[in-house]
């Protein structure tokens, strides 16, 4: 038997002012576009923001649905209008936000399951990686260089 051990680097700013001039005005965004969520069953919302290396700005927001699980996550959102409406533009990085009605948030909330492996396919598609910045209403800040950390062993068209 073999072990194998795998390592996850990710950095962490406990300001965004921290953080480069673009990546904090895509914290404002996606912070702004969470107004604009449909959470009504699970009161938390959360805004994503996808920078695109034309320059364009696509949000997202988390949309819930009555008949479970036919919502979607607001990073699914995001990427699937960028690559619908942007299909040759590269993703550059995309910033994640959230936060509950009830509570506070400090801890940065990751993307799920669904959304990593989603992130994972289009930095395959595009051959590079997307920068993953994610936080929660307060705290540190968190940032993956790529998809990988997130998902590490991760199921790609490289092994079809």
């Amino acid at each position: 038997m073999e072990e194998i051990i795998i390592t996850n680097r990710f950095f962490t700013y406990d300001t965004i002012e921290e953080l480069p001039s673009n990546i904090q005005n895509l914290f404002k965004k996606a912070t702004s576009a969470q107004k604009n969520a449909y959470a009504p069953y699970s009161k938390f919302r959360v805004g994503a923001a996808i920078e695109l290396d034309n320059g364009e700005i696509i949000l997202g927001t988390n949309q819930e649905n009555a008949a479970f699980p036919s919502g979607l996550c607001a990073e699914r959102v995001a990427l699937y209008q960028a690559v619908s409406n942007f299909p040759d533009a590269k993703i550059v990085s995309i910033i994640i936000t959230a936060s509950p009605e009830s509570t506070g948030l400090s801890v940065p909330i990751t993307p799920c399951g669904s959304c990593r492996q989603s992130i994972a396919e289009y930095e395959s598609k595009q051959d590079s990686p997307i920068a993953i910045y994610f936080k929660g209403e307060s705290g540190k800040i968190y940032k993956s260089a790529s998809s990988n950390n997130l998902l590490p062993l991760i199921f790609n068209k490289k092994l079809l």
